[in-house]
């Protein structure tokens, strides 16, 4: 990213407080043993703990690396996948279904930007036509922000 480039969205797929909740949640059994009875398991809380930390940096870096979204004035990152806002013809709207039926759009179906096989867990796509006329889905947990996001970046661009 060059320095003239702004960050217009950004959404980071995992946050480094996740890797407190072991060493917690060991804190709190301490703390219950301490108060109950005359065995306390320092080696085994302290392993546990290391242990939930190791487990959950792992799934960290791997959320950090593919489920982040950053959107600046000449890239879309979606992932591990970045597109030129250049390269967007088109943002399609946010798909509406009646009660009694669901037919997917046309864009639903299509390529989800990332290299993942689907849309994230927890994250809502995004309807893009590219200029070959191909469709892709980007993807956002703030999928109305990254929408508008998208919007002022074709904008200032053009």
């Amino acid at each position: 990213m060059s320095a003239s480039e702004t960050v217009l969205f950004h959404e980071p797929g995992g946050r480094w407080r996740m890797l407190t909740w072991g060493p917690v949640f060991c804190l709190v059994v301490l703390a219950v043993e301490l108060a109950s009875g005359p065995v306390i398991h320092w080696f085994a809380l302290v392993l546990f703990s290391l242990i939930l930390v190791g487990l959950t940096y792992v799934q960290l870096r791997a959320a950090r690396m593919h489920v982040s979204v950053e959107l600046t004035t000449r890239t879309l990152r979606q992932g591990t996948e970045t597109v030129d806002v250049a390269e967007i013809d088109d943002i399609f709207p946010a798909a509406e279904y009646a009660d009694d039926e669901y037919e997917p759009k046309r864009w639903e179906t299509a390529r989800v930007l990332g290299e993942l096989s689907g849309v994230p867990r927890k994250r809502h796509g995004i309807g893009l036509r590219l200029v070959g006329g191909g469709l892709v889905q980007a993807w956002a947990k703030d999928d109305e922000g990254l929408r508008a996001a998208l919007e002022t970046a074709k904008r200032e661009y053009l």
